[in-house]
């Protein structure tokens, strides 16, 4: 499954929100020598409940907008 979404790095908190066809992640890591890509991986992972070995980028690597790839 690939899920768009949209990162909010420097959050006060870690957590998913659905936005109608996306989903925002918001993450307390900053967008720092992929900081914040482990961090959406991880908050991604719990809220999907897959293993973070499950989730990869597949686009937007150093953007707020990623592609996701989840398998389950």
């Amino acid at each position: 499954m690939r899920v768009s979404v949209l990162v909010v790095p420097n959050a006060g908190r870690n957590g998913v929100v659905e936005e109608g066809d996306h989903l925002r992640v918001y993450v307390r890591a900053p967008p720092v020598k992929g900081k914040a890509n482990e961090a959406v991986i991880e908050v991604l992972a719990e809220f999907f409940g897959v293993k973070k070995s499950d989730i990869r980028i597949i686009s937007g690597e150093r953007s707020r907008e990623k592609v996701v790839e989840i398998r389950k």
